[in-house]
């Protein structure tokens, strides 16, 4: 999946007290370790403001004015104190930012303290943040509280605020795709359409009636169908599907695109079984995969919930996250379990595939070659990310962890995608799963985002995360 650059606006805060030369050294030094670190910067020009800087609030109000000119091209503010800066002027230049902000300050130097070049950030840090608490500006802080832009943990706060960023801006307005109805069999996967547009996601729903008479529908000889098809063959091992299940495995594809395009979908649940099977001899997990690969979430067996903590991991990551089963113990060892689904894992977090088969269990109750379309794999080891989400009592709430997944084998009969996760204090994390409500899904993301996340949901989307406390 393609991931668009994040663009970093830069604010300079000031105090006439102090030297100069001290924002002119940081405004070159900001520009270049924020490019090297593959974001883009956007400045004001030096001539706005003195220094390009700000220091009442006149030019709180021209930066402000320049914010709202570039409106739409940077996705967060760093507001940058290379000494005390004026907090009155922080708070006129961005009460209206509309985007996360993170506040750094620079470090004091010990054989630098004259009054020529000492900078006092570590306390004018604390005056923005108490004033921004006043006026309701919602801030990020990160640690350590003052650090210089040259610091290696500077880009590693940057990381960690493209995160925040990504994840912030794409879930306060954002769509959700429900195809089919609820999976009868799992009332475990409910969720509440008014709770979730609470919080700014908008779920369309379509009926699988309506998906199906379009499948049938389509001309084999389109380019679309031609072109899906070609996709699909590329993407998995198709040799062992049946003329019947490829064909509608490609119509559905394309069908789902369609409807993903006409309703601006930037997540999808699906209704996966068991008409897919009765009616079309598919079962659609690798189309979901497809679709996770390319960055449009897409969770299975209608657990909207789910999909929106999937959508969370993959903006935040930037990255294909999973919808899997807290399916298995790994033998005795208590702090590991066997993460799986049926097969709509991106290839992008398999490190081995197989080629397209049947159900295993649908073909015990269903018969043979009924279910063809799961893309079995195993998930490659590294670290880990996960989340999970439940809508109750009018509100979208989360949890958050973080973990690994292992090298350790899966036996080579197991079915499916699958993956050995080692996550501490497992046996009290699966407490909390089970006794607050939350679904027997989780999302899942390689690499560690669960610090971004966090703060994402609780300083700007509001979501209430459950903490570990059995």
């Amino acid at each position: 999946m393609e991931k668009k650059s994040t663009v970093f606006a830069v604010m300079l805060g000031n105090r006439d007290l102090f030297p100069s030369h001290m924002l002119k050294d940081a405004r070159r030094e900001l520009q270049k370790v924020i490019q090297e670190a593959g974001y883009g910067v956007l400045m004001p020009p030096e001539d706005l403001t003195f220094n390009g800087a700000v220091k009442n609030i006149e030019e709180g109000r021209k930066f402000a004015a320049f914010l709202e000119e570039h409106r739409g091209s940077y996705d967060g503010v760093i507001l940058s104190l290379p000494n005390f800066g004026d907090e009155n002027a922080a708070a006129a230049a961005l009460r209206d930012a509309e985007v996360p902000i993170l506040i750094q300050g620079y470090p004091d130097e010990m054989h630098l303290m004259g009054p020529e070049t000492r900078r006092d950030s570590y306390c004018g840090k604390l005056s923005v943040m108490n004033v921004f608490r006043q006026y309701g500006i919602p801030y990020t802080d990160l640690s350590p509280h003052v650090i210089s832009p040259s610091d290696p943990r500077f880009k590693e706060n940057l990381r960690i605020f493209d995160g925040i960023c990504r994840t912030a801006n794409s879930m306060k307005r954002c769509t959700l795709g429900a195809i089919g109805a609820r999976t009868t069999a799992f009332k475990t996967v409910r969720f509440d359409e008014i709770a979730m547009q609470k919080y700014g996601i908008t779920v369309e729903s379509l009926d699988l009636s309506e998906i199906f008479a379009r499948v049938r529908s389509l001309n084999p000889a389109s380019e679309v169908y031609r072109e899906k098809k070609h996709v699909l063959t590329g993407y998995a091992d198709c040799s062992g599907a049946s003329e019947l299940a490829l064909d509608n495995l490609v119509r559905l594809g394309v069908v789902l695109d369609e409807v993903i395009d006409e309703y601006s979908m930037d997540m999808v649940a699906l209704r996966c079984w068991i008409e897919m099977e009765k009616q079309l001899n598919i079962t659609p997990c690798v189309l979901l995969g497809m679709l996770n690969n390319r960055g449009v979430t897409a969770a299975c067996e209608m657990d909207g919930s789910t999909a929106a903590a999937m959508y969370a991991l993959q903006r935040a990551a930037g990255r294909p996250s999973a919808c899997l089963d807290w399916n298995n113990n790994y033998g005795d060892d208590e702090e590991k379990c066997i993460l799986f689904h049926c097969g709509p894992v991106a290839a992008d977090m398999l490190s081995a595939t197989g080629p397209l088969v049947n159900h295993a269990m649908f073909e015990r109750v269903l018969g043979h070659g009924v279910s063809c379309g799961c893309h079995p794999g195993r998930i490659t080891p590294g670290a880990m990310t996960f989340a999970g989400a439940k809508t109750e009592d009018g509100m979208l709430q989360f949890y958050i962890g973080e973990g690994e997944f292992t090298s350790d084998t899966v036996p080579e009969d197991f079915f499916g995608c699958a993956g050995v996760a080692s996550i501490t204090g497992l046996q009290d994390k699966l407490h909390v799963v089970g006794t607050q409500g939350y679904h027997h899904h989780v999302g899942v993301v390689h690499t560690k985002v669960a610090k971004a996340l966090e703060e994402a949901f609780k300083t700007y989307l509001g979501y209430p995360i459950t903490n570990w406390n059995r």
